[in-house]
This record gives structure tokens, sequence and C-alpha cells, in this order.
């Protein structure tokens, strides 16, 4: 008990130091990710013959790293999908309470790689059996879905989550397949963050071991 009582003081002191950097991190991050259009990452107009997929599957982090190395395709930008709020912000996401899933756009020449190939290497490159999660990232913001624009895509999309469901013996598959209602890209520091902060605790131990793995998956697809 008296072990107890001598070192009480120093374990809280610790609890108040860690309390205080995660505070003054917070802070920083809100400021950093205030969302007006003005902060928020220019979308490009897509050339004639090129066309657009928005895949959601968990840290757009993560799925802009992969994607953006991929043969054909010429834009990758992360943001917002799937809600039901006007110009949210990467607060607004992370609360759960917009509808809002972490997503990617990519822009593509389909002549050098198809939406349907995009989709096996989508089902590939994240788990799509785990509800609203990926890995210990965990909320409706981190579910898998793919939001399509044209009848085409409805029926690859539906045709990949069957091949899928098929490769693993059941009907395992929770990727939500969902009519495109709304974009809205992320903030400017949110852009090749991975590319940008490989060192950062989340980017070495989450990030670059999907990216890694992927590289080795799919490396005939590669630029």
């Amino acid at each position: 008990m008296n072990r107890v009582r001598h070192l009480h003081p120093f374990v809280s002191g610790l609890l108040i130091l860690a309390l205080v950097a995660l505070l003054g991190a917070c802070a920083s991050h809100t400021k950093a990710s205030g969302a007006d259009d003005s902060d928020r990452i220019k979308l490009s107009q897509p050339k004639s013959g090129q066309q657009v997929a928005y895949f959601a599957g968990g840290c757009f982090w993560s799925m802009q790293a992969m994607f953006g190395q991929l043969k054909g395709v010429q834009e990758v930008v992360p943001g917002y999908a799937g809600g039901k709020t006007s110009n949210p912000s990467y607060e607004d996401v992370c609360s759960h309470t917009t509808g809002y899933a972490e997503t990617i756009r990519i822009v593509f020449d389909p002549k050098a790689v198809s939406y349907r190939q995009l989709l096996t290497i989508f089902f590939s490159a994240h788990d799509p059996t785990t509800l609203n999660r990926q890995g210990d990232d965990e909320g409706t913001n981190y579910r898998s879905a793919i939001f399509y624009k044209t009848a085409a895509q409805k029926a690859d999309a539906l045709d990949a989550v069957a091949d899928t469901n098929k490769t693993l013996g059941s009907n395992a598959v929770v990727t939500q397949v969902v009519p495109y209602t709304n974009f809205y890209a992320a903030e400017m520091y949110h852009n090749h963050y991975f590319a940008r902060h490989p060192d950062e605790s989340y980017c070495a131990y989450v990030v670059a071991p999907k990216v890694q793995k992927f590289q080795s998956h799919w490396r005939a697809w590669l630029k």
C-alpha cells in the first residue's frame, strides 16, 4: 500500500503529460483541417475517353498510395462520398453522423485498365468482409463501398462481388454497391499524405505494409 501511495504522484504526472500532449495534437489537427472550398484538393475534369471510379476501402491515405501507382490511372483524389450533408470536413466525417465514407476518386483510361480490372484490384487491396472496419480503423467512414455512376459500372461491381464471394467460398463480402450521389475532395493536407509523411507511425506501421503487399501482388500493373 505504501508503495502505491509513493508512486501515485509520479504516475499522475505521466498521465497529465500524456493528456497535455494529446490535447495539443488534437488542437493542431483541428486547426489544420478546417474545411472550406479553398482548402480542398482541386478536382481535374476527365479528358475525352477517360472514366471515373469511386471506391471506399478504409483509410484513403492507403488507397490513394496504392491506386496511384497503376498503369492507366491518371489521378487519384481522396475525399468523402455517400453522405447526407453539404461540404463535410474531416472532423465531420469522423463523427460518424454524416454518412460519408473515406473514398478515392480515380480518373483512368479504360484502354489501359478497365473498370472491371480496377474492381478486382480493389477487392484485393482491402478487406471487404469486415463491416465498417479496416484493421483497427473502425466506423462507418471506413466502410467498404463502390459508388457506381452507370448501369455498366453497377453490373461490373455486382459481378466483382460475386467473384470475390466465390473465391472466399462464402457470402462474406459486405461491400456496399450503391449509386453515386456526391463526392467532396478532402482537405489539401490529406493529398499524397503517405508519400509526404512515410515515417509517421500510422504511415510506417499501417499504410506501408499495405502498399508493399499491393506492389508485390500487382507488379505487372504498376507504372
